[in-house]
């Protein structure tokens, strides 16, 4: 079976995400606990969208 495009079975938002993913190192142990945390991306996505609004300049 092809794969459809513009399907809506597996990403179903309203906000795309951008194609180019952010990148960063961590210390040891730190991207498996970080995995461990149910809906982690989500959560990140959220903390980064407010950290981001916390040091815009007023």
């Amino acid at each position: 079976m092809p794969f459809q495009k513009k399907h809506k079975l597996g990403f179903t938002s309203d906000a795309p995400l951008d194609s180019i993913p952010v990148c960063l190192k961590l210390k040891p142990g730190v991207r498996e606990k970080l995995r461990s945390i149910p809906h982690w991306q989500e959560k990140l996505r959220a903390y980064i969208d407010k950290l981001i609004e916390e040091e815009k300049p007023s």
